[in-house]
């Protein structure tokens, strides 16, 4: 008797341990999910894949008539600009979470969804934000640009439609994940601590980075910033949508002593350009430890307390 009460206290303390270890640490019941990857991916392998049952494609053009004339069968059209207003301080930021979770959702994403995003004409920048916004949610499955964008797309003659996808709404659930990016007192810390060891990339045109045109509350950029222009990673005016050869983009950051390992911030007028650079550094290129600064120079100029530099970067 005096054993099996000896047992039964045992198998008691086991017990509350073991409770107690759940609620002390709730990552055993829920786990963090899966980093989120992204690349690019061409159009031959999109037109193969567009029927696959967990493949949502999103055509984020700004323009509906652009989407209702022609686009990627299956594609949905949500705009980049849907994601983006006014946060009472800002304009152009993103909206609050619960909102963005139901733009995703009203578009068909799902929690497993393997995302495909394109976009035309100059705005590939808006593919790569709504990428960067994927990962800012946590989203567990792969996200994938278009590489070549809708260009490439028509012009490897691969079938395209005016029909409308029919679809459920989506059951995609947004877990912010703050990492990837840095705050205004982030930023502010950085520049008035002159020993941090930080590269800010500046993808803005010459003239903009330059403070040459009178645009913002202040012109210029954020002093020891390098200049590389955004359209440098690719192919340029033939097609703004097609990545250059990575090798040669890794040439250019070599010019520029970028390292690998690093750490980088990108910074443009509104966090936009930035995408660009972002996924290409972080997920394309593996560099480790690049973050992208959302407010950008729309909230950096309206701080009297910052320094402003201004001139051309001379390694453009």
């Amino acid at each position: 008797m005096l054993k099996q009460l000896r047992s039964w206290k045992i198998q008691l303390v086991a017990f509350l341990v073991a409770a107690i270890a759940v609620v002390a640490l709730p990552g055993l019941v829920q786990p963090s999910r899966a980093a989120t990857t992204i690349d690019f991916v061409t159009p031959q392998w999109v037109a193969q894949h567009s029927r696959d049952g967990n493949l949502r494609i999103l055509d984020v053009r700004a323009n509906p008539l652009d989407y209702i004339n022609s686009h990627i069968p299956g594609a949905v059209n949500i705009a980049e600009n849907t994601f983006r207003g006014p946060n009472g301080r800002l304009p152009v930021q993103f909206w609050e979470q619960q909102k963005i979770e139901s733009l995703f959702q009203e578009a068909g994403v799902n929690r497993n969804s393997h995302v495909v995003i394109y976009s035309d004409g100059n705005n590939i920048l808006g593919s790569t934000q709504v990428a960067y916004l994927l990962e800012r949610s946590s989203h567990p499955g792969r996200v994938s640009v278009l590489d070549g964008g809708f260009k490439a797309y028509k012009d490897a003659g691969l079938p395209t439609t005016k029909e409308f996808p029919q679809y459920d709404r989506g059951n995609f659930s947004l877990q912010d994940n703050s990492g990837i990016r840095v705050s205004l007192d982030q930023v502010r810390s950085i520049v008035r601590d002159r020993s941090a060891r930080v590269t800010f990339i500046d993808p803005r045109p010459p003239a903009l980075f330059a403070g040459e045109e009178d645009v913002f509350i202040r012109n210029g950029h954020i002093p020891g910033a390098k200049n590389i222009p955004w359209p440098t990673f690719t192919i340029g005016e033939d097609n703004f949508h097609q990545l250059k050869a990575l090798d040669e983009i890794r040439a250019l950051l070599a010019r520029r002593q970028v390292g690998r390992n690093d750490e980088i911030i990108v910074t443009c007028s509104t966090g936009r350009e930035a995408s660009l650079q972002y996924v290409v550094l972080k997920h394309v290129l593996g560099y480790s430890n690049v973050r992208l600064y959302e407010g950008s120079w729309t909230e950096y100029s309206a701080q009297p307390d910052l320094p402003v530099a201004t001139g051309r970067d001379p390694n453009v």
